[in-house]
């Protein structure tokens, strides 16, 4: 049984279950329902390396309250990835209200840290609000290049997540 964004029981063998803490960063992805096959790739190429990406179409269960089980994740991401195109950022929705939920969680994060990273689909128009606050990055013209790039500022991060722990 897996809990998002905490760990994984798994029978022991004996009878009962051991738990594995979630050691993978958890990687939300926000998208318009028409970006799907791009964030479906994202969602693969992330998984593929490591990360623990986390994509309602993949991850949300037949009858669970989707709504909070979306603020919930988002929560316990350690990384809030906003996939934004011509599409998403013109029309209303869920992809908006992910995002401003998003921004409050970010708010709360330490001064410096990488949470909310806003990704460009193809050349739409940065919202306002994002544009004076965060700096995003392109997955076009060339998405391998905008991809490593999304990678290495997870990677970039953690790795100083890794340096605030004291050793155990």
């Amino acid at each position: 049984m897996e809990i998002d964004g905490v760990g994984i029981f798994r029978p022991d063998g004996s009878g009962g279950y051991d738990f594995r803490a979630e050691t993978r960063p958890l990687v939300f992805l926000a998208y318009a329902a028409e970006d799907l096959p791009l964030a479906e790739r994202i969602y693969e190429a992330l998984e593929k390396l490591g990360f623990e990406p986390w994509l309602d179409k993949r991850k949300l269960l037949p009858g669970q309250n989707w709504p909070r089980a979306i603020e919930r994740a988002i929560e316990a991401s350690s990384f809030f990835v906003a996939c934004m195109s011509h599409r998403s950022v013109t029309k209303r929705g869920r992809f908006h209200a992910e995002m401003r939920y998003a921004l409050d969680c970010a708010s709360m994060q330490p001064l410096g840290e990488t949470y909310f990273i806003p990704i460009r689909l193809d050349d739409c128009e940065v919202p306002m609000e994002i544009q004076r606050s965060y700096q995003y990055l392109d997955l076009f013209p060339d998405w391998e290049k905008g991809f490593n790039h999304l990678v290495d500022v997870m990677r970039q991060q953690e790795r100083r997540e890794r340096r605030k722990k004291p050793a155990a």
